[in-house]
């Protein structure tokens, strides 16, 4: 028996031409699940409980998949952390972003603000308060800690910028200390988070906003507002 029959008797027939095996093709079975799906339940998970509190037990319940394919999907709960958290930041925290870009004073910027957290913070169908501000809670390992207080000193930063750009605009006055007025409104805002969670409805937040916003600086009549813009009303 010649050479190349023995072969072909060992490893079967060659394939026919165009009929080759496929280069390249994944292993394993497909995914049997939406990953954005999966990953929004994730974002709800923390936000409802925080980082420390959630376990991937916890996850993988309310994701409806098993640990391989959440770590298989997303790596470690870490990661998947992390991306829940920019989802929450794009999704539903962007709001403060939106109003410093198109709010033309910086008064109704953050009018507007504190006006948003009030409805967001104790809207139906998601948790209430604030996810980065919450999951922070007894949160106990370094690398979340540090990823959320980023998050929370970027928001001070952006805050104290449109600040800055007010006084330049003349809004303000030259003397405003601009970094400790985002960090009273970022304090306003972090309070009316936890008063969310303990249950304050956003009738209740929204007075705590008016309160807030009847204590911002006032400005002069002839730098274009009107007695009806310094009320302090949010609403």
């Amino acid at each position: 028996m010649g050479k190349s029959r023995e072969k072909e008797l060992r490893s079967g027939p060659a394939p026919a031409a165009g009929q080759g095996r496929s280069v390249g093709r994944p292993r394993g079975r497909p995914r049997s699940f939406d990953r954005e799906t999966a990953l929004e339940k994730a974002v709800l998970a923390f936000w409802e409980r925080g980082y420390e509190a959630t376990s991937v037990a916890d996850l993988t319940q309310v994701m409806g998949i098993g640990a391989p394919s959440l770590y298989a999907a997303f790596g470690d709960k870490r990661s998947l952390f992390e991306e829940a958290v920019g989802v929450y930041c794009d999704r539903y925290g962007s709001f403060g972003e939106r109003a410093l870009a198109e709010e033309p004073t910086v008064r109704g910027a953050f009018r507007r603000i504190l006006g948003e957290a009030a409805d967001l913070y104790t809207a139906a169908g998601h948790p209430h308060g604030c996810l980065v501000i919450h999951a922070a809670t007894n949160c106990t390992t370094p690398e979340v800690e540090e990823l959320l207080r980023v998050r929370r000193n970027e928001e001070v930063a952006a805050f104290e910028s449109r600040v800055r750009a007010g006084v330049a605009a003349g809004e303000l006055d030259s003397g405003t200390d601009a970094r400790a007025l985002a960090r009273y409104a970022r304090a306003i805002i972090q309070g009316m988070s936890q008063q969310a969670r303990d249950g304050a409805s956003r009738g209740e937040l929204e007075a705590l906003a008016d309160m807030a916003m009847a204590n911002w600086p006032r400005v002069r009549a002839e730098d274009g507002y009107s007695a009806g813009e310094s009320s302090g009303d949010v609403r």
